[in-house]
């Protein structure tokens, strides 16, 4: 793990979004409610606030963190639903992996509920919206900013792009 005992405790939030897509005839389940298993939505935003607070516990060399607030929320869309957990601590590190494994969890709780009916869903878009607080001060991503001739916009601390090439990466 790293040493985190000299850094200050300070005010840290972070946001990601993701997204599950599923068929027409999941999807009517879904919002009729009648999933045989239960509200599946209601069982995600759960899952998704106890895996934020679990998430030390899941991956490797993660600081437990005495998490403030936790919110998920899951928006339809025409596809399925998107994603979104809040997460917020006054730590010495900060809460972007809590953020981003509710927002995993939440996603996988949705296909555990309906994967009778469709087992072709898609978790996809799992991504890291917004960080503040610490000594990298804020990120926040600009979306929309990939191109299609094999260059990546990658969004750098003070808000400007830098390309990088993704062309011999394998």
């Amino acid at each position: 793990m790293v040493d985190v005992g000299e850094k200050p405790a300070t005010r840290r939030d972070a946001v990601a979004r993701g997204s599950i897509r599923m068929s027409r005839e999941a999807l009517k389940l879904v919002r009729s409610g009648r999933v045989k298993k239960g509200d599946p939505l209601q069982a995600a935003r759960l899952a998704g606030i106890m895996a934020a607070k679990q998430t030390s516990a899941l991956i490797p060399l993660c600081h437990p963190l005495p998490l403030s607030s936790v919110h998920v929320e899951l928006t339809a869309n025409a596809h399925g639903y998107d994603i979104e957990a809040r997460v917020s601590t006054t730590a010495q590190t900060g809460v972007e992996m809590e953020a981003l494994t509710a927002v995993a969890v939440a996603a996988l709780t949705v296909y555990d509920m309906v994967k009778a009916v469709d087992k072709g869903m898609v978790i996809g878009d799992v991504r890291l919206m917004l960080k503040t607080g610490g000594k990298s001060g804020e990120y926040r991503r600009r979306e929309g900013r990939e191109r299609q001739d094999g260059q990546e916009g990658q969004d750098t601390r003070d808000g400007t792009k830098k390309q990088r090439s993704r062309a011999g990466k394998k």
